[in-house]
């Protein structure tokens, strides 16, 4: 009973700590790109990848939740302390989930998106881009696309959601069809992604870790 009470006094305080201090090490941002095909970022406005935004938050709302316990507050059970895990974890596993699985999206969903309306000279009616972030690596997919002749009804499939559209894909948008033509991919290793995804593992593990130290405490 006394180990069970020193753990809850000082031992979650200083797993709190360490996660806190391993999450404030995950340092979301985005640096300028210069240049991609002869294009360039418009300087009026400015653009960020979904994923890192969303995944920033939920790290946000995951150092909420340490902090809203310092090292003052005293737990009274393990319940109580398996409870802040547990939303740690969430928060922690839908960031990572966002960084390790990118979003699928439609044809025409990517011709509209705010990201073909970043670059400066704008982007031709044929060419459509995509920015995307999956596990530690930085993808551009380049879609050369087009125009179907309007006697191509009865062949027309209009393509789905994906994260990869294939040649051959189809899609309708303003009144016109279109079909990909060539699809051009590149990858780029960014180490400081890599790194996060290693800290959000270390951070389920501290946190499991503490769970299951609270689990098998006597009583409790």
């Amino acid at each position: 009973e006394e180990e069970f009470n020193w753990l809850l006094k000082e031992e979650v305080h200083a797993v709190l700590k360490q996660l806190q201090d391993v999450l404030k090490d995950i340092n979301l941002k985005v640096a300028k790109s210069n240049q991609a095909l002869h294009f360039q970022f418009r300087e009026d406005k400015q653009w960020k990848l979904q994923q890192i935004q969303d995944a920033r938050n939920h790290v946000n709302q995951a150092l909420q939740l340490l902090s809203s316990h310092d090292e003052s507050y005293h737990f009274k059970t393990g319940a109580e302390v398996n409870k802040l895990m547990d939303a740690v974890m969430l928060q922690l596993t839908r960031a990572r989930n966002r960084l390790t699985t990118p979003a699928s999206m439609t044809l025409p969903e990517l011709a509209t998106s705010g990201l073909m309306k970043m670059f400066t000279p704008p982007m031709p009616g044929d060419v459509m881009v995509n920015f995307y972030i999956n596990l530690s690596k930085l993808c551009l997919t380049v879609y050369q696309l087009h125009v179907l002749p309007p006697n191509t009804t009865k062949n027309f499939k209009p393509a789905g959601s994906s994260v990869l559209h294939n040649p051959g894909a189809m899609f309708e948008l303003n009144n016109n069809r279109f079909e990909v033509s060539h699809v051009h991919k590149v990858e780029c290793v960014v180490p400081w992604l890599n790194d996060t995804l290693v800290f959000f593992t270390i951070s389920l593990q501290l946190c499991q870790q503490l769970k299951d130290k609270v689990g098998v405490s006597p009583g409790r």
